[in-house]
């Protein structure tokens, strides 16, 4: 059954209406005033430059698939019961066998220490104090070793793209098992880019092109520029001196142009699960006959994304995609999902309908882009509290036993 599409509220961050990208006027509010993670997304577009609050908060082409992985969960209605004892409630469960405070990970992405200095470290110190997993992605400013040593070596996971260059993909798996990294996450939807308007317009690229807008915007952002000049961490911190002559900022232009894989196949996720050796999970799946592509591949999960609307515009949102790809897996992978995750009603409207895990990305860049490690935690303290409090409500104490009972049927997709 499709789902009913509903216009976003004029609240949420898809919205046309009431949606102000770069509020200037408002104060900012006390984290302690902070109460939903569109508090987060107001404050974040205050505080880090257009460039690369866009590049965080925008699709491709139209915008229509990113829009629609928000609305998409607000057409969805939970069964509320009554009379039942809410006492002893548990979010904890597993993903791809590790312990989680709550079924929701840190999604990997890129330019993350480009929303607030040193990103990726404060997203992973705040992810091990909450208990779930951060993702580091290929195309963070932090460096695989960054987040080792910052985070005492505890275990994190890793994102990898497929490049021509497989020499440096082989070194950077290498490098990932050397930092502790508990599991691979393959990248599957990137092998050629979306056009993403904004990041045009806005003149997005590695290096930067400056222009005057760019640098009045930046003058307008004094707490994030005092950051970038207390870090040395500016650039691509996987790649700049790891790749093939790549050493600056100029030469990875170059190099990333060139890199992204347009032949990549199923082989090459069978050499990737070879060379990693563990925890596998493929990102990007968006198609039932896909999901039994990666069922055969023997990969431990999937997730069911279309890399937040930012690749293919006019593709279903993940949500309604959710329902299918889980019925085509079943039982022989776990399913996750990422894509329009703004609050905890989310993860449990998602977890309803058969995903095993989420992963958060705008989420958690809102957070970090307006307190910095203590916005993350707050933007995770928001979800859970809302997980836990809607699963009461919808009359169950423990997450494990969450499914479509608790949704209202005729309004979400099957």
């Amino acid at each position: 059954m499709p789902i009913t599409r509903h216009p976003p509220p004029a609240h949420a961050p898809g919205s046309t209406i009431g949606h102000l990208p770069h509020p200037r006027r408002a104060s900012v509010p006390p984290l302690s005033k902070i109460t939903c993670i569109e508090d987060l997304r107001l404050v974040a577009a205050r505080r880090v430059p257009r460039m690369f609050y866009d590049y965080a908060d925008s699709g491709s082409y139209t915008e229509g698939t990113y829009r629609a992985n928000e609305a998409d969960f607000q057409a969805i209605k939970l069964r509320q019961r009554v009379a039942v004892n809410m006492e002893g409630r548990s979010t904890r469960t597993t993903m791809v066998g590790q312990d989680v405070a709550m079924p929701v990970a840190i999604a990997p992405t890129g330019l993350t220490g480009m929303q607030h200095a040193d990103g990726e470290i404060l997203g992973a110190k705040a992810a091990k104090a909450f208990g779930i997993p951060f993702t580091l992605s290929t195309m963070s400013i932090c460096s695989i070793e960054d987040i080792a040593e910052h985070t005492g070596r505890h275990p994190f996971w890793f994102q990898v793209y497929v490049m021509r260059d497989r020499d440096f993909i082989e070194r950077l798996i290498d490098r990932a098992k050397a930092a502790n990294c508990s599991a691979l996450q393959l990248t599957l939807d990137l092998q050629i880019l979306g056009q993403r308007h904004k990041d045009i317009k806005n003149g997005l690229s590695a290096p930067p092109r400056p222009s005057l807008a760019n640098l009045i915007d930046l003058a307008t952002k004094p707490r994030w520029c005092w950051g970038m000049l207390g870090t040395p961490r500016r650039s691509f911190g996987n790649i700049v001196g790891h790749a093939k002559d790549v050493g600056d900022l100029s030469s990875l232009s170059a190099w990333t142009a060139e890199q992204f894989d347009p032949r990549l196949h199923w082989g090459d996720v069978e050499w990737i699960k070879k060379r990693w050796g563990g925890k596998l999970i493929l990102k990007g799946i968006m198609d039932a006959e896909d999901a039994r592509l990666a069922v055969n591949s023997g990969a431990d999960a999937l997730i069911v994304s279309n890399h937040g609307g930012r690749q293919l515009d006019g593709a279903p949102s993940s949500i309604a995609a959710l329902p299918g790809i889980a019925a085509a897996a079943g039982k022989a992978i776990e399913v996750w999902m990422d894509g329009g995750i703004r609050s905890g009603q989310d993860v449990l409207k998602a977890r309803a309908l058969g995903a095993q895990g989420t992963l958060i990305g705008r989420s958690f860049l809102y957070g970090l882009g307006a307190f910095g490690q203590a916005g993350v935690t707050r933007a995770l303290e928001i979800i859970h509290k809302e997980l836990d409090i809607t699963m009461a409500f919808c009359g169950l104490t423990d997450i494990n036993r969450v499914d479509a009972s608790i949704l209202l049927p005729g309004t979400y997709p099957t």
